[in-house]
């Protein structure tokens, strides 16, 4: 993990991405509101040098699609930090269709560790490649919503973005 961490600001209709590039791969998605500060804002780049220029235009376009309905998938090259735990749960999670959820149990249970709810629950507030590694669609077991690092609006916002809830009516 020697490699630098350059961060960049993503406008989306939920407000300011931070996205981070380490090695040509995407290392973070952070959503507004994040409960975790990751980046520092003087650390944000304007100017992205040639080589992360090509990566970070294919992110773009593909979280434009997905935010307009027209993505249900990632075609991204990821290098999340973590626990070889916490990239076991990412793994997972990765395999979460668009438009379905899992509860934290089934999750747990799909890794092998029924047990671990707690810890899994802890791996998702961990994830650092946020819509991508898709830890909104994971919901608790009596079907409330759980929790969320970016907050419990945002993660109704993908919910509904993705079908699972009705929007809600004003």
């Amino acid at each position: 993990m020697d490699q630098p961490l350059h961060c960049y600001a993503y406008p989306s209709p939920l407000g300011v991405i931070t996205l981070g590039i380490r090695a040509g791969a995407l290392a973070l998605l952070d959503l507004p509101g994040e409960a975790r500060p990751s980046v520092d804002a003087e650390e944000l780049r304007t100017e992205p040098p040639a080589e992360e220029a090509e990566l970070l235009g294919r992110v773009g376009q593909q979280l434009a699609d997905y935010f307009a309905g027209r993505r249900q998938h990632f075609d991204l090259p990821l290098a999340p930090v973590g626990t070889p735990f916490q990239r076991a749960v990412w793994a997972e999670l990765a395999r979460v269709p668009y438009g379905e959820t899992l509860s934290y149990l089934q999750l747990a249970q799909r890794l092998g560790k029924p047990a671990a709810v707690r810890a899994v629950a802890q791996a998702l507030g961990r994830n650092p490649i946020a819509i991508i590694l898709p830890c909104h669609r994971i919901v608790s077991s009596g079907g409330g919503l759980g929790g969320f690092s970016a907050g419990l609006e945002t993660k109704r916002s993908l919910l509904q973005l993705e079908g699972v809830l009705a929007p809600e009516l004003f």
